[in-house]
């Protein structure tokens, strides 16, 4: 009798500690000595998904694993994407970020103002995007963040940018004050682009606006530097001073050459760029320009622009440079 009553006591520890190292293995930390990324492809199945954790170093079983699944798991679906593993992540831990779809998110970040040829560039050196897209149609992306997981397509993110622009375009085409100088929402992208890149200042785009919709309204050149150097470089940095055949070219992009609205958008304009030329200030200015602190003084009449660019050159000539 005594022998059996050992052989129980020997038998309930066995089963304790099997049941403990169960626990452990399921709850317990995981393998990976650093932060691991694994990728679980659409329509794959637990073991599908075990077996590419095993392999990356996140567990140290997938048998093991898909067993301690079955017996403490909540039985939910895992979802497609890519993860990453946090160091010493325990099997439970693994699972419960693969059900709750929890996967990595990358962004496309679009500053306003981005011409279409850097949105371009930002799509192709995304690590992750696949596939091969062309420059977008200038104008036609909304700038912000954009989110994607890997194996997304380029061409799914630029027509994920261009929804947005459609959508708040219409939105804020629908919400525009009467008496605006522009007539349809492709010329408020235009007009919007140039505000954009006329002022870095959120506070002095609707006044920029209302300069611009001033000249268009009375007929004046709108006399837009930026309009000048798109057609040269397509968006990029000129790295010089535009020359004086470059003011006198007629391109249909040279608002100095010719009055009214260039033939495009020269960038993709952000919300507030769009809001401005659609709320422009209430002035009769008709000019601005630097006033040295990065921002622009307005005037209603030429003399007092005049006096204004005699202003702005002596505050050059005092930094030395003219």
């Amino acid at each position: 009798m005594r022998k059996v009553g050992c052989f129980g006591v020997i038998l309930a520890l066995v089963a304790v500690v099997a049941l403990f190292l169960v626990v452990q293995g399921w709850g317990g930390a995981g393998p990976a000595a650093r932060t691991l990324t694994v990728q679980v492809a659409q329509g794959s199945s637990l073991a599908a998904a075990a077996t590419e954790l095993e392999k990356a170093g996140a567990i140290r079983s997938a048998s093991r694993f898909r067993l301690y699944t079955r017996i403490f798991g909540s039985g939910d679906p895992i979802k497609a994407g890519e993860y990453r593993i946090p160091a010493q992540a325990s099997p439970s831990d693994i699972l419960k970020l693969m059900q709750g779809g929890k996967v990595v998110q990358r962004l496309v970040a679009v500053p306003e103002g981005y011409p279409s040829v850097l949105v371009h560039d930002a799509l192709m050196k995304a690590d992750g995007l696949t596939g091969t897209v062309p420059v977008p149609a200038e104008g036609s992306i909304l700038p912000d963040s954009y989110a994607f997981e890997r194996g997304d397509t380029r061409a799914k993110v630029v027509a994920q940018m261009q929804s947005a622009l459609t959508a708040y375009l219409a939105k804020a085409w629908a919400a525009r004050k009467p008496g605006i100088a522009v007539a349809t929402p492709e010329q408020a992208i235009i007009l919007a682009s140039i505000v954009e890149k006329e002022t870095g200042k959120p506070s002095e785009r609707r006044m920029v606006a209302a300069v611009y919709g001033n000249r268009l309204r009375v007929g004046m050149p709108l006399q837009a530097d930026p309009t000048v150097i798109y057609p040269i470089t397509k968006g990029r940095p000129l790295g010089r001073r535009i020359l004086r055949s470059e003011l006198q070219a007629k391109n249909g992009y040279n608002t100095y050459a010719s009055p009214g609205l260039p033939l495009g958008p020269i960038a993709n304009p952000g919300r507030a760029s769009i809001d401005a030329v659609l709320d422009p200030a209430q002035t009769q200015a008709l000019y601005f320009v630097a006033d040295g602190t990065g921002g622009h003084v307005f005037a209603d009449t030429l003399d007092q622009h005049n006096a204004n660019v005699r202003k702005w050159y002596a505050i050059r000539k005092a930094r030395g440079e003219m």
